[in-house]
């Protein structure tokens, strides 16, 4: 299953409050302010049924997420509000960091052996290909994960989620794409876990993928689902992609072929970086 990308990284930290106060240069908005956050599940379901039902009456095709998406509260402060200027990036480019096969090691892929113990949950593994717009294989690419662990816990100063922390479990993982364009990854199911966009909301359990491309600055950002979630349809950040086709690129499928014996389940899920059926990305400036 191919995916759209977005760049979600640590500003898309979802333990984050909502901020009660707008940043300076930002004017006060009721809808990011902290009583935001007591809005119930069922008043943000009927925002997102509106704003679903307004997309297919208007019969327009969209194939990335809305930037700024009311029921995901804190949107208006996370999407540009003033036009881009160009930059010179050589700068910037010279002093980025470079990855090479020496610099990437092979036991870097699997999250589960990484610490002195084995770490608690479901064994899995996500295997797929990084795809360009022709359906080529992008070779040699820079692949890192990071997720919450089996109890929906980062290791992360902000998560203050009440959940468990795993101490044989990092969440984090990377690898280098073969000539076929693949990446593979051993690690943990995540679980869901609470933020603070309204009262009892909750994230679907979640990869995040990134993607550094050729040089430091085109750095992309996604996040892979799993198959059946019953809190696609509550998510403000999911729904956010209003187009249904466009949603589904970014849940992974369950592949028995991946699945090793008495071991661990495996899903397949490709990441496509151009065309129609491009995964999924944010703009850079989105990150926190």
């Amino acid at each position: 299953m191919s995916s759209t990308t977005e760049t979600f990284e640590d500003r898309h930290r979802e333990h984050d409050a909502v901020p009660a106060t707008p940043p300076p240069g930002l004017p006060a908005d009721p809808a990011a302010s902290s009583d935001a956050a007591a809005d119930s599940q069922s008043q943000l379901s009927e925002e997102m049924e509106r704003i679903q039902r307004g997309y297919e009456a208007s019969g327009e095709r969209e194939h990335g997420p809305r930037l700024d998406y009311a029921p995901y509260r804190s949107s208006v402060l996370r999407h540009p509000t003033k036009d881009p200027h160009h930059v010179d990036p050589e700068l910037i480019e010279l002093s980025s960091p470079a990855f090479g096969h020496r610099d990437v090691g092979d036991l870097e892929s699997d999250l589960t052996i990484q610490s002195g113990g084995e770490p608690i949950g479901e064994r899995i593994k996500v295997r797929g290909r990084i795809l360009d717009s022709a359906g080529r294989p992008v070779r040699g690419q820079l692949v890192e994960v990071w997720q919450a662990n089996a109890a929906g816990r980062y290791i992360h100063k902000r998560d203050q989620h009440p959940a468990p922390i795993d101490p044989n479990f990092t969440g984090v993982g990377r690898c280098l794409t073969g000539q076929d364009g693949s990446y593979e990854f051993t690690t943990i199911k995540p679980g869901p876990y609470p933020w603070k966009n309204h009262r009892n909301a909750w994230r679907p359990a979640h990869i995040h993928f990134s993607l550094f491309g050729t040089d430091f600055t085109q750095r992309l950002i996604t996040q892979m689902y799993f198959p059946g979630d019953p809190l696609f349809s509550l998510d403000p950040i999911y729904r956010s992609i209003v187009d249904d086709q466009a949603r589904r690129r970014l849940v992974a499928e369950y592949d028995h072929e991946v699945s090793e014996h008495e071991w661990l389940l495996g899903y397949r899920w490709d990441i496509v970086l151009g065309g129609s059926n491009r995964t999924w990305t944010e703009p850079e400036e989105d990150e926190r």
